[in-house]
């Protein structure tokens, strides 16, 4: 397993780097650190039904699989989808929530294996003004929205009095409500129990740990107190408002510049929070708590905000002039949402100021951190704080004013960004390349179910309401009860994502199966990435059985010196392993790191366009596959020419990785992996979770299979502090000298009943859908 502690000593702090959490490598294949002591699971991620070990999930699947050939296994969508509002509230009531349980091991549903045409139907969202199954329109309809002129009332933001008084009627109705709601209160309650988040100071990272579980915390608190009326929670959350403002029984930071705003990520999540609370609890805070609150934001997050866009010198503003990464989203976001709540009551003129900047400036850079093909320019896991944070904007100016003022429109390829994250989540996690972040917190993957009624996407709020993140606060308004049908039902088991900075391929057997083989794989840039990405062209990820196979480690620590200084080829950041190319499932040449300025070039892609239908048990064809192929020579020093290609075979039960080179230097074909591995020759036995993966290599003749420990090569330059451990990881080695060569390898995940083919040697340019059949 991964170790994901910080090779710096933070003694008992319990925040950021000296947090198991910090530096978490969730896409890895180890699983994910135990939750903070006291805290349940069922309380921290929302699973009111069960959580099961994997291998009861995997028996299932197993037997779902030998039975699905007697069983609804369409290649396409099937089921009608059900316009009758009447079939919506029998689905509710006689199936309510489709995942079973949620996995222990990597947190991700279980579903059942059955077919069930009257449920899994073909996604869509039911008209409707039944309030048993439907939001009721906003009665506040403004004739000309303007970001300046707002709804009179409180609350404002994200959820006006009308949608807390259907609230109930919705939550009594719908199963998926219901088990969030009770989840947000065993939270609240576990929160309220807890001391006030303690300041601090986490090296790079600075407070955002802090700002995003003070949010996270009165988010909860004013959520129970709106359902219950009980002031107790209104109390704890001022309690928790004046812990961060400074004027708590201990201390938290400095004076001057208490929430950082140096690291302005900081600053404006704290005013996100102070924004929640303000207008969630206006009818209960008094003209004093009013004015305090007013007078905290503006000192530590308004006013610092109007001088990063007033002053030329003020350099905490640069996020304003950024289209690759979650800073223009967060920070507009919170300033944003702080300018609305307080509006009316501001004396400063801060806000009105703030207001006429943030909104043009986020549409400008904030909209476009999503690609031409949905991915988000970042990372996968940098996804959740960017479309948190632009979520969260929309939605508030969406109540506040009458309209997300083009926030959900102006980039027209915005709504691909449900579909990103979608397929970048395989059977155990996702394909989480570059660093992961700081932990989450108030960040959950939620804004899906805002693009789905935004965008009438029924898809994403399908897919989304079963997972582990679901149960907050926000999500309990961006769900739209009135969707029905299975998110699987007619869609496709593959996609390519081709924008240059990000390009990347997700293929899979199922998306319902935990036990389902998934591989994804990368080319893209190695600069761009807000310094977050590692070099790592080529680098992959396989999941099959119910495990992964090779996988992500994630984050560095970073606490690292220079961790984060730049991204040019000398950088010290790529002195560290685990941002190193030899710390990525990739093609190492002559032990080096491979170029930052590499353009790789996508030479071919091709799926069947399998769908999967209503049935949970699924099953392709033989012939049935999906390949990728890129070239990646431009990200290498010593080589003339770098091609390679991933291919499903024998009905997407084996996966095959080739690479064509010409190299002037030694080469390594890597794989990390947190499995058990026996090598013989050109064959490689994975064992992990009692399951097996076979290795083999068809080519070169001679060539054999070798490991080593996660640890750098002896001949690297040394880092400016030492490396994290990284123990029970392997990295599976295939060693070449400088020549033409043709590399494959083929994995078999040892299905039981399954006949193994060898597929026959076809060059990379002549790859096609039946080339292997």
């Amino acid at each position: 397993m991964v170790n994901y502690n910080t090779i710096h000593d933070n003694g008992s702090s319990p925040y950021g780097a000296g947090d198991p959490y910090y530096s978490q490598s969730t896409g890895y294949i180890a699983p994910v650190p135990q939750q903070k002591k006291g805290t349940s699971n069922w309380v921290k991620y929302g699973i009111p039904i069960a959580v099961v070990v994997i291998a009861g999930a995997v028996v299932g699947a197993i037997l779902g699989i030998r039975a699905s050939k007697s069983s609804d296994s369409s290649s396409s969508s099937s089921g009608a989808s059900s316009s009758n509002p009447t079939d919506v509230v029998s689905v509710k009531e006689q199936v309510g929530r489709f995942a079973t349980a949620t996995a222990s091991e990597f947190m991700v549903p279980v579903y059942p294996s059955t077919t069930n045409a009257a449920a899994y139907t073909v996604p869509t969202f039911v008209d409707t003004t039944d309030s048993k199954l439907a939001w009721p329109s906003d009665p506040w309809k403004p004739s000309n929205p303007s970001v300046t002129s707002l709804r009179s009332e409180h609350p404002r933001l994200i959820a006006p009095a009308y949608m807390w008084e259907a609230l109930p009627t919705l939550i009594e109705n719908d199963p998926y409500l219901t088990g969030w709601n009770a989840t947000i209160f065993g939270n609240a309650s576990d929160y309220y129990s807890a001391d006030p988040v303690v300041y601090f100071m986490d090296g790079d990272s600075g407070i955002l740990d802090n700002a995003r579980e003070v949010k996270m915390r009165i988010k909860a608190f004013c959520y129970v107190y709106r359902m219950t009326n009980d002031t107790k929670w209104a109390d704890r959350a001022w309690l928790e408002v004046q812990n961060a403002a400074g004027n708590g029984t201990t201390s938290f930071g400095p004076t001057d510049d208490k929430w950082n705003n140096a690291h302005f990520l900081d600053t404006a999540e704290f005013a996100a929070a102070f924004a929640i609370a303000y207008d969630w609890l206006f009818d209960v805070l008094t003209d004093e708590q009013k004015s305090q609150i007013r007078y905290t934001v503006n000192l530590y997050a308004l006013g610092p905000g109007v001088s990063t866009y007033t002053d030329s010198t003020n350099y905490y503003g640069w996020w304003q002039k950024n289209t690759t990464g979650n800073w223009n989203c967060v920070c507009n976001g919170g300033l944003t949402l702080a300018s609305l709540a307080i509006l009316d009551e501001d004396e400063t003129g801060n806000a009105a100021t703030l207001l006429g900047l943030t909104v043009d400036n986020a549409l400008q850079n904030c909209v476009y951190a999503v690609s031409d093909d949905g991915t988000w320019k970042e990372t996968a896991n940098y996804w959740y704080f960017g479309t948190t944070g632009h979520a969260e904007m929309s939605a508030s100016l969406l109540t506040a004013t009458g309209s997300a003022l083009g926030m959900l429109d102006t980039n027209a390829n915005f709504y691909k960004t449900g579909d990103f994250h979608m397929f970048n989540y395989g059977p155990t996690s996702k394909f989480d390349w570059g660093d992961h972040g700081p932990n989450k917190f108030s960040s959950t993957a939620n804004s899906v179910l805002f693009y789905g009624a935004q965008y009438d996407e029924p898809t994403y709020t399908l897919f989304q309401r079963e997972q582990a993140d679901a149960a907050e606060p926000f999500g309990m308004f961006w769900y739209d009860p009135t969707v029905t049908g299975a998110f699987w039902n007619g869609k496709a088991l593959d996609a390519f994502f081709d924008a240059d900075l990000d390009q990347w391929a997700s293929m899979r057997s199922s998306w319902t199966d935990q036990d389902a083989l998934f591989v994804a794989m990368k080319a893209g840039k190695n600069q761009g990435i807000q310094t977050h990405n590692d070099l790592d062209c080529g680098d992959f990820v396989l999941d099959a059985l119910g495990t992964r196979w090779a996988g992500e480690y994630g984050s560095g620590d970073y606490r690292s010196t220079n961790y984060f200084s730049n991204d040019t080829q000398t950088s010290d950041r790529w002195l560290y392993f685990r941002k190193r190319t030899e710390g990525q499932s990739t093609l190492l040449i002559n032990a080096a790191n491979q170029d930052v300025a590499a353009a790789p070039k996508i030479l071919n892609s091709g799926s069947s366009g399998t769908k999967q239908g209503s049935s949970t048990v699924f099953s392709v064809n033989e012939d049935d596959t999906a390949f990728w192929v890129a070239d990646l020579t431009s990200a290498y020093f010593d080589a003339t020419s770098v091609k390679r290609g991933v291919r499903l075979l024998n009905g997407r039960k084996q996966v095959l990785i080739q690479d064509e080179v010409d190299v002037s230097a030694s080469l390594q074909w890597r794989m990390h992996t947190n499995a058990t591995v026996t090598t013989s020759g050109s064959t490689a036995t994975l064992e992990r979770d009692g399951k097996k993966l076979e290795m083999t290599i068809l080519s070169p003749s001679g060539a054999s299979f070798t490991t080593s420990d996660a640890v750098r090569l002896s001949t690297d330059p040394t880092p400016p502090v030492p490396d994290q451990d990284n123990p029970g990881i392997t990295i599976v080695i295939i060693e070449l000298e400088a020549g033409t060569h043709t590399i494959e390898v083929l994995f078999n995940p040892q299905w039981d009943g399954v006949d193994f083919v060898t597929p026959s040697s076809v060059a990379l340019d002549s790859w096609s859908l039946t080339s292997h059949n």
